[in-house]
């Protein structure tokens, strides 16, 4: 089949895509603070009966977002030169990953210092007051290391931020590559329409998740630090280039339409499936059969390829659409990622502290999260420095055009 490219100028069902999945990952990040996993801060009473809901987004919602993120580069791509396209990116996601490693990430760590010095008695923090915490943070001289895990908390560190820190590379990467090859766009596209026809829509994406999974996620473990990281780059990397190849393809987005109840049922039975192996060996000292090991890891790639394949066919079918609240959560949605899991963490911690029931506390902290999280983009938005810093252009707000393509 001919390649076809779209006649638009945007995704709108991308869009509200993008903005979906930063929503639910703001749920997630409070679902961490109450499921067993470790994370920065934790519930004293940890509720291990959300860990199958969990799993219904813990497969896929990173490299769903990083398949936007690159459909979104695609459109910039193509309408800014080379030299354009990288210092935008680099204007974009540089600041804001400086800023928050050195404002908004560090109260995440200090109540995790905080806390585990709570709950292991004698093991001292090194610091009694915020202000001194934050020296030893960046200056990285706060030697808080665990004495029963042997493990080192390393500041600063960008914790959440890391998904900005990689979409930095990987647009740094991208730019390369188009200086090697002008029409990579083009040609992703032709292949990517070549190859993903028929059933291989999605046989062809899970066989490639499968085998990174088995093959190099024994060796290299997501570590979320750059360099060592190569399961997860395998991975996110991928799809980045994919949503760069599909973003403006009629000919995918038509088949992806035509899937989409196949595969939101195989990503509900993959599911199924995943969550009750991760239940039933979800101890620390759990050994399943390395056979067991290896087929879960295929349905823990099915369920994450096809999950995919069904939100991107729902959104086509259904969401290709503007409307003024999606112009308002494109704009807002990068602030209220940078902002959202400090909040989380912070909220969490002091909340956690007052005794209420379970329930009325996890919906407080919810309704507080995202009230937070917008009224902090309503006072960024106002101030071009601080916009800057949180990765918007310093425009006048009575400007009334489109949003640029989004992160």
């Amino acid at each position: 089949m001919t390649t076809t490219t779209s006649s638009f100028d945007r995704r709108y069902d991308l869009d509200w895509i993008r903005v979906g999945a930063f929503f639910l990952l703001i749920l997630y990040h409070v679902g961490m603070f109450y499921v067993p996993w470790d994370w920065h801060v934790k519930s004293p009473y940890p509720v291990e009966a959300l860990e199958p809901l969990m799993q219904l987004t813990n497969p896929w919602r990173l490299t769903l977002l990083f398949l936007v993120s690159g459909a979104a580069t695609r459109f910039m791509a193509d309408k800014v030169s080379l030299g354009q396209l990288t210092a935008a990116r680099v204007a974009r996601l540089l600041p804001p990953l400086v800023f928050a490693m050195f404002v908004i990430v560090p109260p995440q760590s200090y109540y995790q210092v905080i806390e585990y010095a709570a709950a292991h008695p004698g093991w001292a923090t090194g610091f009694e007051s915020y202000g001194e915490f934050w020296l030893k943070y960046t200056t990285a001289s706060g030697q808080w290391c665990g004495p029963d895990e042997g493990k080192c908390l390393v500041t600063p560190t960008w914790n959440h931020m890391w998904f900005v820190a990689y979409l930095l590379v990987y647009s740094l990467v991208l730019a390369l590559l188009l200086r090697i090859s002008p029409r990579l766009g083009d040609r992703l596209q032709a292949g990517l329409e070549r190859v993903l026809k028929g059933i291989g829509l999605l046989i062809w994406p899970v066989v490639y998740l499968a085998l990174t999974r088995i093959v190099l996620l024994p060796l290299f473990e997501i570590s979320h630090a750059l360099t060592d990281d190569w399961y997860n780059h395998a991975v996110s990397f991928a799809a980045f280039l994919l949503g760069f190849g599909l973003a403006k393809s009629e000919v995918l987005r038509g088949r992806l339409v035509s899937v989409r109840w196949t595969a939101l049922a195989l990503a509900l039975v993959c599911w199924a499936g995943w969550a009750s192996y991760a239940w039933v060996y979800r101890a620390d000292d759990a050994n399943p059969p390395e056979a067991l090991r290896l087929v879960m890891r295929c349905v823990y790639a099915t369920d994450q390829w096809c999950a995919i394949a069904a939100i991107l066919g729902f959104g086509a079918k259904h969401l290709n659409r503007d409307a003024p609240v999606l112009r308002y959560l494109t704009l807002a949605v990068f602030p209220l990622y940078i902002v959202h899991q400090t909040l989380i963490v912070v909220l969490a911690h002091h909340l956690a502290a007052l005794g209420l029931p379970q329930g009325q506390e996890a919906g407080l902290l919810v309704v507080a999260t995202f009230a937070g999280c917008f009224g902090c983009y309503e006072v960024v938005r106002r101030i071009p420095i601080v916009r800057w810093l949180f990765g918007l252009k310093s425009q006048p707000r009575s400007v009334a055009s489109r949003p640029p393509p989004s992160a």
